[in-house]
């Protein structure tokens, strides 16, 4: 009899690498929307797409990117009315920007009052040029300097207690693939980029493994990462199957939201970072 059941999870196991994904947007919530939008347009060169009041749920959206939203991934920022600061927490990393020029985009930022954190320079044992700031709320974005790139916003980093079960969980669950992994024990951590292209070409979730940290405090800034899919319905059976053996578990059945008819489904990983699935055409439709 087991085989019989094993046949159709084979199959639904399937089906996150033949739909068509890509990262959309990655959502987090800032104490000054207009603080936030100057820093990001001025310092890093994005472009706002949109923005958008909704008063009578008390919050306020702003969407920044390199590009537009039909092909690019995007930050969106929420702001909620009269909260001014919020706790990044302890397991979120970093998000990266990739740069023509490292060295000259450190300058214009700290021209213009942002706080660096890690002065522009090799990697350690490496060739990459790289450094470290941080924005108004505290969100620290790592530089990264590459040629000419379809995305600059080019990762998310994010912390777990067990990289093979998390590695495992984005590629059944997501559809993703590792398109790098690193182990530096002189440092004492591993990492890992997956993605579903590779890291020079589009965004990838980069997730780092403390050696021994098996826990993180999730606070309450970073919200969640969007990623696009043909069939929401489809690809909750399969976040709900690996959920069984990895763990995670699903937070929003799929189906359209109330009054905008865009379908979703979102649930938590292993470690409680949370992820939404759109639906592609809705997604669209809501665009224009």
């Amino acid at each position: 009899m087991a085989e019989a059941h094993a046949t159709p999870n084979a199959e639904l196991l399937e089906w996150p690498k033949k739909d068509k994904r890509r990262f959309l947007h990655v959502v987090y919530r800032v104490g000054d929307l207009d603080r936030t939008i100057k820093f990001y347009t001025e310092c890093f060169g994005m472009k706002l797409l949109r923005k958008r009041d909704i008063p009578e749920e008390k919050y306020s959206n702003a969407f920044l990117g390199f590009g537009p939203e039909e092909t690019n991934f995007v930050v969106e920022l929420t702001y909620n009315y009269g909260v001014s600061s919020y706790d990044i927490g302890t397991g979120f990393g970093h998000f990266a920007v990739a740069t023509l020029d490292v060295y000259k985009l450190v300058e214009d930022i700290r021209a213009k009052g942002g706080v660096v954190t890690r002065e522009p320079g090799p990697v350690k044992g490496g060739q990459s040029v790289i450094a470290f700031v941080k924005d108004p709320d505290g969100y620290v974005f790592e530089l990264i300097q590459r040629g000419p790139t379809p995305e600059p916003l080019c990762q998310v980093m994010l912390r777990v207690g067990d990289l093979d079960r998390s590695i495992k969980f984005y590629e059944q669950a997501l559809g993703m693939r590792v398109v790098k992994k690193v182990d530096k024990p002189e440092y004492k951590y591993t990492l890992a980029m997956l993605g579903y292209a590779e890291e020079y070409e589009t965004t990838v979730l980069e997730l780092t493994y403390n050696y021994g940290v098996t826990e993180y405090t999730k606070g309450n800034a970073y919200a969640q990462i969007a990623i696009g899919t043909d069939d929401v319905y489809k690809s909750a059976e399969v976040v709900n199957l690996v959920t069984q053996e990895l763990g995670g578990k699903i937070t929003r059945q799929p189906g359209p939201i109330p009054g905008l008819n865009t379908k979703i489904t979102s649930f938590l990983d292993p470690d409680g970072w949370k992820t939404v699935l759109v639906d592609n055409e809705d997604f669209l439709k809501e665009l224009h």
